[in-house]
């Protein structure tokens, strides 16, 4: 669609042009439980800078009736093409325009999204807007910088819950108006629509009341935990209020758990969105509690950076991401009361993992990326964007203070509240409040890509003494495709001794806090100390870079990595070892056994449950084929040891249960699995409830132990959402044929799956036991990808080019179809770059191959 990509240079010239004052909304959504279409009437206003010019609304839908500019009716043929209104003549100063059309309820996840409960056959609707898409709803001026108010009409079925981001008035014959908004972008508008369950309380502090509400489908209101969903609120209330010394700028909170939701939340003004997995159906570890508590936060934080003071165009992304992210991590460890003090060991050893994994590949890019375009910003939600972001953030708070930080964060709120900025606007504050010039770290860490290698070099005399000390900087070569070159950066670390205590434990005996910059750092301060058993760089996880140990360290933590007595250190270690193993500097086999050595001691369970997604990864991709299946006769022995071993009704109970789960192999593993679905053994202390079932049943059936007759019999059980999707895996996960080419025909030869069902089928279709199975698919793949791209929605398309890549495939032939795909489709950037990251992952898994067959 020629006119759906809105380009920077076309925002750029609407926004010199055009001035928004507000919009009226009226939705007719009385047909939502049958489906289809509604009725939208959009009246918008705007001043023109200039009399006779022309521009553009976007609007994507499958009618348009009537187009009035300033009183005049417009040829809806002549002005309305693929996704744009063509504005002519437009007046200077003041312009009034009204657009009636029918716009399509959508299964993908965007837009106006429908969904039918299958427990009580009733419609839900909610709207998701990032990037471009209010304007699948009502005519719109589709770029954050066009600021307006909005005034949403609705007209609903009765009985139903309208809410928006004003305060939910009182219907009057099945009509919701609702007041209008402060000035806020387009794409944090919201409508939530239905007979949704909710929960009410307020927020109250120094004469201030917030009205609070939480929402979910009466399906799951049994399950909805609001204390303590209320109770992380209302610490994020307090601590950002006081950090950022701005109140809370909207008229009320409501979060709401929408189903099949594609992200994890969405910051709409006032009407937060949530993905409804949140709430949780069966037990889960504290580690899930801690992210949706994250994820709470960021959403929370967002009001202030991304609602109140929005970016001026998407390149900025980063900057609303990675602050919503590291506040929110932030306010975990340091609000009073706070159940998850640990936090930075949460995201030392997941969101930073993630940052490095994109960082090194090719389609790595500058934290704040050149972004021309939508397609551009649509595939930039990555690992640079939210963790690298707020890895640099962290940095930068070390670098210039907390308190002068937090001084600059709150001079900007006030200075730009309801507008539009740049980067330099928030630098230009921090400058100010911190007396330094942040300019030159800026582009070192902004405007370059890549990630720094940190090492010690260390001298010691006879006594064991520590003669010279430094820090020795790398800038590896970015990796092949990738823009820009490497850069040596200034980094803000930390150097942390550690020895063991009487007890056996890793304690910290020494920390030095200063600022590497260039090749080499000499720390003076360390030299005449003794040498510790470990030494460990970027102690605290202050910068953003990957670190490496010593010799002797490097023994001492393979020896005694579970004995540090605090989890960060811990984590840093293990995440060490894991990039290590990435990189094909750890062979995969020494990876398990340092696990397997290390993980009993590890009581942080966010920390064991990634590293239980670590170790399967490493087997499934990084271990030489022949000693692959050793490898997993090794792992899945450990985990059914290690669960029943486990103290009953613990985390870490549970999580080695799934983990067993995720890899049984043998007639008495797979026996076992099912005699505890049936209830003929069990494991002291271990609930089999729902979502614990379903992991045992999809490994059952794609083992091919159950079929068709036991999947159905397990949904009968669980006649959900939910259940339909767990079903839906787990038909997809059989391993014969037919069940391949059924799950193949129903994502890429049809488009009726919703999003969430679509997943669900492609994470059941791809088993990493089923190889030759799936062969068959990588040709066909690279036939479809294309067409499925330029034919399906972004949401649609996306998942099936990442999730149906033959990635379990990895082998010279498969680089080669896909360098051959690359060079001869002509797909275009958003593509590209996907199936390039997807080639990077074969290239990293067969070096990490080679490197473990060479250990054997």
């Amino acid at each position: 669609m020629p006119g759906t990509n809105l380009t920077r240079e076309e925002a750029q010239e609407r926004a010199r042009l055009l001035t928004v004052d507000s919009y009226e909304i009226d939705l007719d959504l009385t047909g939502a439980q049958e489906g289809g279409t509604y009725r939208s009437v959009t009246t918008v206003r705007f001043d023109s800078a200039e009399t006779g010019a022309e521009s553009f609304i976007d609007l994507v839908a499958p009618a348009v009736h009537e187009v009035v500019l300033n009183g005049k009716s417009l040829d809806v043929a002549a002005v309305f093409r693929d996704s744009r209104i063509a504005l002519p003549h437009l007046h200077e100063g003041v312009n009034e325009l009204r657009v009636v059309a029918d716009c399509a309820y959508t299964n993908t996840g965007e837009g106006l999204h429908r969904f039918v409960d299958p427990v009580d056959d009733q419609a839900y609707l909610y709207t998701q807007f990032e990037v471009p898409d209010a304007r699948r709803v009502f005519a719109s001026f589709e770029q954050p910088d066009l600021k307006a108010t909005f005034r949403f009409t609705v007209t609903a079925p009765e009985g139903w819950s309208v809410i928006s981001n004003s305060p939910t008035p009182e219907p009057k014959d099945n009509v919701w108006r609702f007041e209008p908004t402060p000035r806020i972008s387009t794409y944090i508008t919201a409508l939530i629509v239905g007979p949704y369950h909710s929960v009410h309380s307020s927020y109250e502090k120094d004469g201030q009341s917030v009205p609070l509400g939480i929402y979910c489908r009466p399906s799951l209101a049994e399950y909805l935990d609001a204390d303590a969903i209320f109770e992380v609120t209302r610490q994020g209330f307090d601590w950002f209020q006081e950090m950022f010394d701005y109140a809370y700028p909207f008229a009320k909170y409501d979060q709401l758990f929408v189903p099949e939701f594609n992200a994890g939340a969405m910051e709409n003004a006032g009407a937060v969105t949530i993905r409804d997995q949140y709430v949780f159906r069966s037990k889960v570890t504290d580690a899930a509690y801690e992210v949706r508590a994250e994820t709470i936060l960021h959403e929370l934080a967002h009001m202030w950076f991304g609602d109140l003071v929005t970016m001026e165009w998407w390149n900025d992304l980063w900057l609303n991401e990675s602050f919503a992210t590291y506040t929110s991590i932030a306010c975990q460890v340091y609000a009073p009361g706070s159940k998850w003090p640990h936090a930075w060991t949460t995201f030392a050893n997941s969101m930073k993992t993630w940052a490095y994994r994109q960082d090194q590949l090719p389609s790595t890019h500058p934290i704040m990326a050149e972004i021309r375009d939508l397609d551009d910003v649509l595939v930039n939600f990555d690992g640079i964007t939210y963790a690298k972001g707020a890895s640099v953030l962290k940095q930068l708070v070390a670098y210039v203070g907390m308190d002068e930080f937090f001084r600059g964060v709150q001079a900007y709120f006030k200075q730009h509240a309801f507008g539009n900025t740049r980067l330099t606007d928030l630098l230009g504050a921090l400058e100010e409040t911190s007396g330094r010039d942040l300019k030159t770290w800026s582009k070192a860490w902004l405007e370059t890509a890549g990630i720094n290698i940190l090492r010690p070099v260390i001298d010691t005399d006879s006594s064991g003494a520590i003669t010279s000390f430094a820090v020795k900087q790398e800038a590896p070569a970015l990796p092949a495709g990738a823009k820009g070159e490497a850069v040596l950066r200034p980094h803000r670390i930390a150097v942390g001794f550690y020895d063991l205590d009487e007890a056996g434990k890793l304690v910290r005996t020494e920390r030095v806090e200063l600022d590497v910059d260039g090749e080499l750092t000499a720390v003076t301060e360390l030299v005449g100390k003794p040498r510790p058993a470990v030494v460990l760089l970027n102690d605290d996880d202050l910068s953003y870079a990957k670190v490496r140990l010593d010799d002797e360290s490097l023994k001492a933590v393979t020896e005694h990595l579970g004995d540090f007595a605090e989890s960060l250190p811990r984590a840093l270690c293990w995440a060490s070892a894991w990039d290590m193993t990435r990189d094909g500097e750890l062979p995969t086999r020494d990876y398990l056994s340092l696990v397997l050595s290390g993980i009993a001691k590890e009581s942080d369970i966010g920390v064991v449950q990634s590293l239980l997604r670590q170790v399967k990864l490493a087997i499934d991709l990084y271990a030489a084929p022949e000693w692959r299946d050793a490898g997993l006769a090794q792992w899945t022995d450990a985990t059914l040891a290690h669960l029943r071993a486990a103290e009953p009704g613990s985390d870490h109970q549970l999580a080695w249960a799934r983990a067993f789960a995720a890899t049984a192999r043998t007639p008495q593993q797979l026996d076992l699995l099912q005699a505890l679905l049936e209830g003929r053994e069990t494991v002291e202390g271990l609930a089999v409830d729902t979502e614990l079932r379903w992991a045992f049943v999809g490994r059952l059936a794609a083992t091919g132990v159950f079929d068709e007759e036991e999947i159905t019999a397990e949904l009968e059980r669980d006649k959900t959402a939910a259940g339909e999707r767990h079903a839906a895996t787990a038909r997809a996960a059989r391993p014969t044929a037919e069940a391949k080419a059924e799950a193949w025909a129903a994502v890429v030869e049809s488009d009726q799956l919703p999003n969430a069902v679509q997943e669900a089928v492609i994470g059941g279709f791809v088993q990493t036991d089923q190889r030759e199975l799936l062969a068959p698919y990588t040709e066909k793949f690279f036939t479809v990808v294309k067409n499925v791209w330029e034919s399906r929605s972004h949401e649609i398309a996306q998942q099936i080019a990442i999730g149906l890549y033959p990635s379990l495939q990895v082998s010279q032939e498969t680089l080669a179809a896909t360098e051959e795909w690359l060079n001869s489709a002509g797909p275009n950037a958003g593509l590209r770059r996907l199936i390039s990251e997807s080639r990077a992952g074969i290239e990293r898994a067969l070096k990490a191959q080679a490197a473990d067959a060479a250990a054997a």
